[in-house]
């Protein structure tokens, strides 16, 4: 069974009229994995507030004060990057989102469910250990990544972003850690100016950062084919124990943020390809979360895909 988050939390993150990261994100998605009858075949698993030791497992001690330091201050923007807030309420929907990745890890790594499906926001993937920026206050997958690796003893995670933005935060936090594969589609030049072919890891991490630029217009034949030919021989070399997907639907073609062009049925099978490589190193086990995605019919009807993929 494919397990589901979501937290009424996400809702009231306000980020202003015109923002293109609304809340209207997490409906569109719901609305139509319920008209779709995706919903009902989910099990919904409860969301949960992350705590701050769990918080500082990836950011800073002095970047958890911040965050607190400006919701208290009233700011409407993050005093560290462009990542807008509205109070307790966005630092409530930031700590559920994380936590609610958490929840999932647990519910698929003691078997209670097969993969999971976290459909929350702020999104994660920018935010690094020391900044919050891009959308984004706390970076949920990297926290799943050492939530795994902390209390299910889980040795290799591999975390798989396809969004159409670099995830530079993720990339920062294990950028030298022999424990995690981060591999990497998204378009070049675009926000935030990272992800370079070259950067490949250091340290222990070395080889294990893959990224895959590639210019607007790329779809179906370059970012599946590289999945194809480098994701999966990487993959296989690395074994991973647990696969995590940061799921950024901004990549899909006409979305307003950027200018790649996967389909709907591109997207199931960038799905499945993640699945047959969890089936055969790490016991089945995906977990994916929301990040991009700013159409939002478009954001429905990918997200729809992936969960589709998911539930086979």
């Amino acid at each position: 069974m494919t397990g589901l988050v979501h937290s009424p939390a996400s809702l009231r993150h306000d980020t202003g009229p015109g923002h293109p990261e609304q809340p209207r994100r997490v409906t569109a998605v719901l609305d139509r994995l319920r008209a779709d009858g995706l919903l009902d075949r989910c099990l919904a698993l409860e969301s949960r507030a992350i705590t701050r030791d769990e918080l500082v497992r990836v950011h800073t001690p002095d970047y958890v004060r911040i965050v607190a330091e400006d919701v208290a201050d009233g700011l409407v923007v993050l005093s560290t990057g462009d990542t807008a807030i509205n109070g307790q309420a966005s630092l409530d929907a930031a700590c559920l989102a994380a936590g609610g990745l958490l929840a999932a890890v647990d519910a698929v790594c003691t078997g209670r469910v097969a993969n999971a499906f976290a459909v929350v926001r702020p999104p994660g993937h920018h935010a690094t250990p020391e900044k919050g920026m891009g959308f984004c206050i706390f970076n949920s997958v990297a926290l799943a990544a050492r939530h795994a690796q902390a209390v299910h003893s889980i040795e290799r995670v591999l975390i798989v972003d396809w969004d159409v933005h670099h995830g530079n935060g993720t990339q920062d936090t294990f950028y030298e850690d022999g424990g995690v594969l981060f591999f990497d589609t998204h378009q070049s030049p675009l926000y935030p100016g990272s992800g370079a072919a070259d950067e490949t890891g250091r340290g222990q991490g070395a080889g294990l950062t893959i990224n895959c630029p590639f210019p607007a217009g790329a779809g179906r034949k370059e970012i599946v084919g590289a999945f194809r030919e480098r994701l999966v021989p990487a993959a296989d070399r690395f074994r991973p124990q647990l696969v995590l997907v940061s799921a950024g639907f901004d990549s899909r073609v006409d979305d307003p943020l950027g200018r790649f062009t996967l389909t709907d049925a591109d997207f199931a099978e960038l799905t499945g390809i993640v699945r047959e490589i969890a089936d055969r190193h790490a016991g089945g086990r995906v977990v994916s979360t929301l990040e991009g995605g700013y159409s939002l019919d478009g954001l429905a009807a990918a997200a729809a895909a992936h969960v589709g993929r998911l539930l086979e």
